[in-house]
């Protein structure tokens, strides 16, 4: 049974998905990746290039969560994910892929197509491809970073239906996420 969150709820869940583990291991990765293959190349190498690097991805994390959050509350959505009470694989994946572009209504949770979860993962990275990526890039290369954001969202979406074990695993221990199962049952 659906129960839509509490603000108090949703500020925790913006405030762990903006600020906590997962975002800053996510942008120390990707600076890591961008390091490598030293992209984009007018940062250059060396730890104030890597640093320029995850100020960056951090910053983009930061945008499509704050979005993401504002324009669901906007358009009174919770885009928060919800495990599948389906069993089978593909029923699986396929809700956790359509989970990337759709969002609980009402009272009753339904989903619904939502602007929020399609829009944010473009604002960040449109943000900084205009904002503070070197003047080559452009609106484009705003709009092609978001693909890569949205599809990352989809991967989240997938680890999440499948990795997650219950409220004993170690993703289990952050009360954060048991709040994104639709077992109500974990919730306190």
């Amino acid at each position: 049974m659906y129960r839509r969150p509490s603000e108090r709820e949703k500020l925790r869940n913006f405030a762990f998905d903006s600020f906590g583990p997962y975002p800053v291991l996510t942008a120390v990765t990707a600076a890591g990746i961008q390091q490598a293959y030293g992209t984009p190349p007018e940062w250059g190498q060396g730890w104030g290039a890597y640093a320029d690097r995850f100020g960056s991805n951090y910053g983009i994390q930061f945008i499509t969560t704050s979005t993401r959050y504002a324009l669901a509350e906007a358009f009174r959505e919770d885009t928060l994910y919800y495990r599948c009470s389906c069993t089978g694989f593909f029923p699986r994946l396929g809700h956790a892929l359509l989970s990337t572009i759709t969002a609980r209504h009402g009272d009753d949770g339904h989903y619904l197509f939502s602007l929020s979860a399609l829009g944010a993962p473009y604002a960040g990275t449109m943000a900084a491809a205009l904002g503070w990526y070197p003047s080559r890039y452009n609106a484009m290369d705003g709009f092609r970073m978001g693909n890569y954001n949205l599809a990352a969202a989809a991967g989240q979406n997938v680890a999440m239906e499948f990795i997650y074990g219950g409220p004993h695993t170690m993703l289990g221990r952050f009360r954060i996420l048991r709040r994104r199962t639709g077992d109500d049952r974990e919730n306190p």
